[in-house]
């Protein structure tokens, strides 16, 4: 998630007072944007009618379409929120490296968390009034009044604004390395003249095979052991992440993102990896699919069962296949924007923010619909994303919100 702005990597001369020439402007991540933006409003809308109570608003499925949303719901969250953390790690470097560390500090707590505190002062409120009203009928059973303050700072949390309370982090601790960095770099060439600056991209590296198979391996063991302290049923209360124990792919893909804008790894790709990216990802899924409907569902979730071992092989393979598979795909067939998708990127991120109250919206206004949950889905996605971006248009036509949103 980057402001406009921001969209384009940066070269540093040799001179401090040299021009940084910018780089074509990469509209095919702007169009991955778009797409992975769109995949959270679809997920959500699966939740709601799914088997999986993890939003505001929920339908629990009364027959079995509701097993192919979850199947959905668990493919997206399989690798899309990685690879937007891959993305915003990617444009991290060039924002620092023209900004410099306190205004990046500055900038990211204002596009960050002004976002963040919005959603949770205004905006979760309004949200999550239906679940309030459900609950308080709930104490009136038993003879007890529930207060809506009790109710709030009860169910205190992000929401889907945990990716922003997380990137701020990330964010942050970016920027403290680069200055700790920079620091010793610069006691290390005092006197020294033609070094290299630290805001200097390095050659562009191809990205090779072994490391890409390394990467994944790596990522598999460590998510597996991160789920023996950190179970996938795991939930953070206040901080409100509803997936922490994905938390070694959101690192590790940030990083990833950072070290592709330095190497030039994304540009570097050659199309036959987008190729093996999609065929791992289906081999994986192929070979996983039949273990997964036969075993019990508990022992997945982590706790160093060897089922979650091979629960956390499949997520990192797959993870990795869709991303090269994407990549390659819209750098190679989707470079391009005409109004409208350019549109639809500018606006993007502000549908982020503000598509939990369109979708739980819909969902009170529809609940008098009996229909196969499948069918409610598809429904339901058709009128929440052209409704998202609509809103999302309105609100950034607000005074100043185009600057945070």
């Amino acid at each position: 998630m980057t402001d406009d702005r921001e969209r384009t990597a940066l070269k540093a001369g040799p001179e401090p007072t040299a021009a940084r020439p910018a780089r074509p402007r990469l509209l095919y991540i702007d169009n991955l944007r778009i797409t992975l933006t769109a995949l959270v409003v679809l997920h959500h809308t699966a939740v709601t009618y799914g088997n999986i109570p993890a939003w505001y608003y929920t339908e629990p499925a009364k027959d079995g379409s509701g097993l192919l949303l979850d199947v959905f719901v668990m493919f997206n969250q399989a690798f899309f929120m990685g690879f937007f953390f891959m993305i915003a790690g990617y444009f991290t470097p060039a924002s620092y490296d023209r900004k410099g560390a306190r205004p990046f500090f500055r900038d990211r707590l204002k596009r960050l968390g002004i976002p963040l505190l919005v959603f949770l002062l205004l905006i979760r409120p309004l949200t999550g009034l239906g679940g309030y009203a459900d609950l308080r009928a709930e104490f009136a059973e038993h003879g007890k009044s529930l207060p809506y303050w009790l109710y709030y700072v009860m169910s205190w949390d992000a929401g889907p604004l945990w990716f922003v309370e997380v990137l701020l982090v990330f964010a942050m601790l970016y920027a403290l390395i680069r200055r700790r960095s920079g620091a010793r770099r610069a006691l290390g060439s005092a006197g020294e003249a033609g070094r290299e600056t630290a805001q200097m991209p390095r050659p562009s590296r191809p990205l090779r095979p072994l490391a890409v198979v390394g990467f994944t391996v790596a990522l598999a063991l460590a998510t597996y052991l991160w789920r023996i302290l950190v179970p996938s049923d795991t939930y953070v209360p206040f901080l409100g992440l509803p997936t922490p124990n994905f938390m070694p792919q959101y690192a590790s893909f940030f990083v990833l993102g950072v070290l592709a804008h330095r190497r030039g790894w994304a540009q570097s790709l050659p199309r036959v990896a987008g190729r093996v990216g999609f065929a791992l990802a289906t081999v994986a899924t192929l070979a996983y699919l039949p273990f997964v409907i036969t075993v019990d569902t508990a022992t997945l979730v982590g706790h160093g069962s060897w089922q979650s071992l091979i629960t956390a092989a499949w997520e990192s393979t797959f993870a990795v296949g869709m991303v090269l598979g994407l990549t390659v795909v819209f750098r190679e067939r989707l470079n391009r924007q005409g109004a409208t998708a350019a549109f639809l990127s500018r606006h993007a991120f502000a549908v982020y923010v503000l598509h939990a109250p369109v979708l739980v919206g819909l969902g009170l206004a529809l609940r008098w619909l009996h229909a196969p949950a499948a069918a409610k889905f598809a429904l339901v996605a058709a009128l929440a994303v052209p409704l998202c971006w609509a809103v999302a248009y309105v609100v950034r036509r607000l005074p100043r919100a185009d600057r945070v949103l």
